[in-house]
């Protein structure tokens, strides 16, 4: 199946090449013709890395070893997380579509003139953190994996993503959208669609496809939250929420608080996202219909993390988002996985890391509850 993993959902930007102003039209235009360009270059990376059919990606994780971790979170040493240092590179790609382009600044260098540069080498650098301190994943692939990004990419481009082997940042259109460096969420989601990868590989169609989306989401606003020092109460859980110019009525592209809720705009439309399965839209598994509605019903999931990651309080990272972690690098998951599947998943996860019954199995049970998924096999 082919897929396309970027930040801006493809009905957004349908509605943006019908307004009329002929620059941004045409910027939204012609990103919608590069996401069905890139689906074969980034299929290819992506097999290139081995794990479509999923995997353990290089944590050293076998199946069923989740059972050992009820013992309680592992601290940052045990992890071995001290033993990790990322390895970025940055390159300008100068406007145009060769990656990656010039190289620019490299791991350990200072900051450079180039604002662009700089926010995508520090987003690179939260995303590791994130996984390395909190996780023991030493990068994308458990194993080291060097984090390579491109700024500057293409001409009004209205998009990141990555391509199964680079992260590559367009500077939007002026108009509607910022440059796509402006939010650590988002450089966070992306890279996480590259952890994904490596590890379940979940079918980018359907509801594995929006629960492939609803973790880059989840991990995205955890690098938020972690940089930040936020606990779970204190996030905002927006995601993208410095893409949109003062044009757009807008707060971000999505809200794991409240799917629906980002945005309501005559340009750009109304968030489409529902909050629970009453709401799920059946789609047809095709481009046009974003492979089944992936960025729509990505909200379901993301709502059901957010409502487990308040119930248990503090720092999301270290409750819910160590049991989506958990499930996530299992190695059991299939990868057609639906919503009900991953509930079951998650719950599961949750009392093996805290205990059956505890507070943070409840809270899990509870969210799935909430959002009408019900746990199946």
């Amino acid at each position: 199946m082919s897929h396309r993993c970027l930040i801006v959902p493809p009905h957004l930007l349908a509605h943006l090449a019908a307004v009329d102003d002929p620059r941004a039209a045409q910027a939204a235009r012609h990103t919608l013709e590069f996401g069905m360009r890139v689906v074969a270059r980034r299929d290819v990376r992506s097999a290139r890395s081995g794990r479509e059919a999923g995997g353990l990606g290089g944590t050293g994780l076998l199946p069923g070893e989740l059972r050992e971790r009820a013992r309680g979170p592992r601290t940052r040493a045990e992890e071995g997380a001290t033993a990790f240092s990322p390895k970025r590179s940055v390159h300008d790609a100068q406007h145009g579509t060769t990656l990656p382009g010039t190289l620019v600044r490299s791991e350990g260098q200072p900051a450079v003139s180039d604002e662009s540069a700089n926010e995508a080498y520090d987003g690179l650098g939260a995303t590791f953190s994130l996984f390395a301190e909190v996780y023991g994943r030493n990068s994308l692939d458990g194993a080291g994996l060097g984090l390579v990004a491109s700024v500057h990419y293409d001409r009004d481009f209205d998009n990141a993503f990555w391509d199964g082997e680079q992260m590559v940042f367009g500077d939007g259109d002026g108009t509607y959208f910022n440059s796509f460096t402006d939010s650590v969420d988002v450089i966070g989601h992306e890279l996480t669609h590259g952890v994904t990868q490596f590890t379940a590989g979940l079918t980018y169609v359907g509801q594995s496809g929006a629960l492939n989306e609803s973790v880059s989401d989840v991990f995205g606003s955890l690098v938020k939250q972690h940089t930040l020092g936020q606990t779970a109460e204190q996030a905002d859980w927006l995601i993208g929420d410095k893409l949109f110019t003062d044009r757009v009525k807008g707060v971000a592209l999505r809200s794991m608080k409240a799917p629906g809720t980002a945005y309501d705009d005559p340009h750009l439309g109304k968030d489409p996202q529902p909050a629970d399965m009453d709401g799920y839209q059946d789609l047809p598994h095709d481009e046009e219909h974003d492979n089944g509605g992936v960025h729509i019903n990505s909200g379901i999931p993301n709502r059901a993390f957010y409502l487990a990651a308040t119930a248990i309080g503090g720092n999301a990272w270290d409750g819910a988002g160590r049991i989506w972690y958990d499930t996530l690098v299992d190695g059991n998951l299939a990868k057609d996985l639906d919503f009900a599947g991953f509930a079951a998943a998650t719950t599961q996860a949750a009392a093996a890391r805290f205990g059956d019954g505890g507070t943070q199995h409840r809270a899990v049970q509870q969210a799935w509850a909430t959002v009408k998924v019900t746990p199946g096999g």
